[in-house]
């Protein structure tokens, strides 16, 4: 077995087996980084450690683009800023705030609602209706989120509850703008991509950061371990084999990756956090994973059936003329 150089990695066919190892990576890496986080953050408040990881992980992908000597010139800037404000301040900023009140698994299962976001907004916004097995995932999801809410007995961790489905909200809307821009430039660059939409997300989190610190990071060797892990790991490689997915995969395989997420999240806290689920939550989180499997049957569905059509037109058959003589 010939062992991947970083480049081929980061460049490789994911329509191939051996790519699909990248996903199975990135699962394992955005799965158990929940766990990471929330241990991360007694050692520091929430906004520092978002604003850590985020400026370190934009400093990865910089020297990433200055060793494979890629271009820094940027092209799309207001696209990008908006991105950045979307995927980095608001998904990854809102995530590490909701950690603070509420469990890991929960939180997960919450933000990772986005592809039943991704679905109602491309609506308006796409002009994608909702079809097939859109329409029972939409009401799987729903009654998924209101199973964990539980209104009849809010707690002490309804905000983070509710930051955790923003969080979900803004990442679906990044899913969106990304789509669009990489279909109106297909050319734009991957890794300048990635790195320049985290640089301008991470200047609002640093920004608060500054203004709500009050107390001192405590750099102990797990929080320091915690910090390379989310900001190597779970940041720079991670978005970017998640960037790449969108522009290789279908949206189905893309949607089913994520599926695995939440779920090695809630099982990894389950047992190095003892984290409690209670039986509402744990019917919420079926139904919110059963949602995310029918949405991406759906897709890859309607996938196959584009590949597939072109096949079973009838062309038309251009007649040769016979010669006279």
């Amino acid at each position: 077995f010939k062992q991947k150089t970083a480049y081929e990695i980061l460049t490789c066919d994911w329509s191939s087996d051996v790519c699909s190892s990248d996903l199975l990576l990135l699962c394992l890496i955005w799965g158990y980084n929940w766990v990471v986080m929330k241990n991360a953050l007694h050692f520091s408040s929430p906004f520092d450690f978002a604003a850590l990881r985020t400026v370190l992980g934009a400093l990865c992908l910089f020297i990433v683009m200055l060793i494979l000597k890629k271009p820094f010139s940027i092209k799309e800037i207001p696209s990008l800023i908006v991105l950045g404000l979307l995927q980095t301040s608001g998904f990854t900023g809102l995530l590490v705030w909701a950690l603070v009140e509420g469990g890991a698994g929960k939180t997960a299962v919450l933000t990772y609602t986005m592809p039943f976001w991704t679905m109602l907004f491309a609506w308006p916004l796409l002009g994608e209706k909702l079809s097939g097995w859109e329409w029972p995932a939409a009401f799987f999801s729903l009654m998924g989120i209101l199973f964990i809410l539980d209104p009849l007995h809010l707690g002490v961790d309804l905000f983070s509850m509710i930051l955790a489905i923003v969080s979900g909200i803004s990442w679906a809307l990044a899913v969106i703008l990304a789509k669009k821009l990489q279909a109106r430039s297909p050319n734009l660059d991957l890794i300048s991509l990635t790195a320049w939409q985290m640089l301008f997300g991470s200047m609002p989190i640093v920004v608060v950061a500054l203004m709500t610190h009050t107390t001192s990071i405590e750099w102990s060797g797990y929080f320091i371990g915690a910090l390379i892990y989310n900001s190597v790991f779970g940041n720079a490689i991670a978005w970017l084999l998640w960037l790449y997915a969108l522009r290789r995969l279908s949206a189905g395989i893309a949607t089913m990756t994520t599926t695995i997420c939440p779920v090695l999240a809630v099982i990894a806290s389950s047992i190095e956090l003892n984290e409690v689920i209670k039986p509402f939550e744990l019917l919420g989180m079926f139904l919110i994973g059963t949602s995310l499997l029918m949405i991406s049957y759906d897709r890859i569905k309607k996938h196959e059936e584009e590949l597939v059509q072109p096949w079973l037109k009838k062309e038309p058959v251009i007649k040769s003329r016979s010669r006279k003589g």
